[in-house]
């Protein structure tokens, strides 16, 4: 067994946390996933993030305690969902910000490192049913932005919508009863990985990368094209100029079994390169 069936008081190193999508079951999704003591890879799911009380809106690379039990409806051996939900029993600690905690947080995130997606897709079809893990890319080749869909599905908005409003209507929080924006984009590398002899493209489903388009079109008064084209520069010219880059993928439940490759890019953790230990010493 990859972990125990239940987790009391677990301690997770939250570094992963997807775009939020909305849920006709759980209102809207954030899912989420860290390392459990800061090693094992656990993911914690349902997790109605932006509902949750202030206290407990936990920022990447938060130290949070929750008490978790093996999510039965999940065959992933690091699914993990909130044994009594989250309004008495998860707590924020603490979290390890940028200015001095790139190498703390290097101590935890890097302790296992993927070099070759062959191997990690050959984990996860296998009998390990690997979902989670930590890629070094050996390059970076290109970025992709391509059109999606404006909105979200239209059953997935009633139902989530109906569920707010049947749950928090007597709420004084109105804001939080809104779906989050979908962005219109979707957002991919293109990268080689050891072995590989043409490069790969993989979607990027992290909740930093949509916050920051926002960011980016306020930015650009409104200019899809412009607001992206910043979004390029960061992850692309900025990210292979000033960092290191790695790629925290997971794969999803549906496509994990008939998908070639299962994985997509959860996350992207992009130390400063200063930081790297010299290769000869």
């Amino acid at each position: 067994m990859y972990l125990p069936a239940e987790l009391p008081g677990a301690r997770v190193l939250v570094t992963v946390k997807a775009y939020p999508k909305p849920s006709g079951k759980y209102e809207e999704l954030v899912c989420t996933a860290g390392l459990l003591d800061g090693s094992k890879w656990i993911r914690i799911y349902p997790v109605p993030y932006r509902f949750l009380a202030d206290s407990q809106m936990y920022p990447k690379y938060s130290w949070v305690r929750v008490n978790l039990v093996r999510n039965s409806s999940d065959f992933r051996p690091e699914s993990y969902r909130p044994k009594n939900g989250l309004d008495e029993d998860f707590i924020v600690e603490n979290t390890l910000g940028t200015k001095d905690a790139w190498a703390a947080r290097k101590t935890y995130v890097l302790s296992e490192v993927f070099v070759s997606m062959t191997e990690l897709i050959a984990l996860a079809k296998g009998s390990e049913k690997r979902s989670l893990a930590t890629l070094r890319p050996s390059l970076i080749t290109d970025f992709k932005v391509r059109p999606s869909e404006r909105e979200w599905k239209e059953e997935w908005t009633n139902q989530a919508l109906q569920r707010s409003f049947l749950e928090f209507a007597a709420s004084q929080e109105p804001e939080k009863r809104r779906l989050v924006q979908k962005v219109p984009f979707d957002y991919y590398y293109e990268f080689l990985s050891e072995g590989d002899n043409n490069p790969r493209k993989m979607k990027i489903e992290d909740w930093e990368i949509g916050a920051l388009y926002w960011h980016c079109l306020s930015q650009a008064q409104g200019d899809e094209a412009a607001a992206n084209q910043l979004v390029r520069e960061k992850y692309f010219d900025t990210f292979r100029s000033h960092n290191d880059i790695y790629f925290f993928l997971g794969t999803t439940k549906q496509y994990h079994n008939v998908a070639p490759n299962p994985f997509i890019i959860v996350g992207v953790f992009y130390p400063p390169k200063s930081l790297q230990e010299p290769l000869f010493k």
